[in-house]
């Protein structure tokens, strides 16, 4: 979560520090909207490839989980088995005889 809070900081800055700098530059401004229009695409794609890659690691994260809990449920059942087996046993150690 640290680092989508980092990369999404460093996008916004680098938007608002983009458009700032264009604003103030020494243009005409259909230059200006041309190079707004052109940074914007540029960021707008930066933005996707950022948020594709982002889907990518929360997708394995969730997958990983899921195999984890999986792999964590067929331990348990197995333990738990093993205990009643256990207890069975013992009741049976344990019956008197007649």
């Amino acid at each position: 979560m640290k680092n989508n809070n980092v990369a999404l900081g460093l996008l916004g800055g680098l938007a608002v520090g983009t458009v700032l700098g264009i604003l103030f530059a020494p243009a005409k401004g259909c230059e200006t909207g041309k190079k707004i229009v052109d940074k914007s695409t540029d960021l707008a794609e930066s933005f996707k490839d950022s948020s594709g890659k982002l889907s990518n690691v929360i997708s394995k994260t969730i997958n990983d989980l899921k195999n984890e809990s999986q792999q964590l449920l067929g331990n348990t059942k197995e333990v738990i088995k093993a205990e009643i087996a256990n207890a069975d046993n013992l009741k049976n150690i344990n019956k008197p005889t007649i």
